[in-house]
C-alpha cells in the first residue's frame, strides 16, 4: 500500500490573484493607488523645503515618502 505524502508546498497565487489582494487590502485601508507624474520643477521644490535630499532626486521610493510628507504636511485634518 503506498501513501501519498501531505502537500507540504505552500499555495502559490497568480500574479492577479496577488494585485486584487494588495488592492483590496488599500481598499481596507482606506488607501487608493494612482499614477503620478511629477515635474522637474516640483522635485526642485520637494528639496527646497527639505523634504527630498538632494542626491535621492533620481530615487522613485524617496520622491514617493517626500510627496507623502508634503500631503500629510498640507492636507492632514484638523481634528
Amino acid at each position: 500500500m503506498t501513501t501519498i505524502p501531505p502537500n507540504t508546498a505552500s499555495a502559490t497565487r497568480s500574479a492577479a490573484a496577488e494585485r486584487m489582494r494588495r488592492h483590496r487590502e488599500r481598499r481596507q485601508m482606506g488607501l487608493r493607488c494612482v499614477t503620478l507624474q511629477v515635474r522637474d520643477g516640483e522635485i526642485e521644490e520637494l528639496i527646497r523645503r527639505g523634504l527630498l535630499r538632494a542626491d535621492m532626486r533620481n530615487e522613485v521610493y524617496e520622491i514617493r515618502e517626500a510627496l507623502y510628507a508634503h500631503l500629510d504636511r498640507t492636507l492632514r485634518a484638523t481634528p
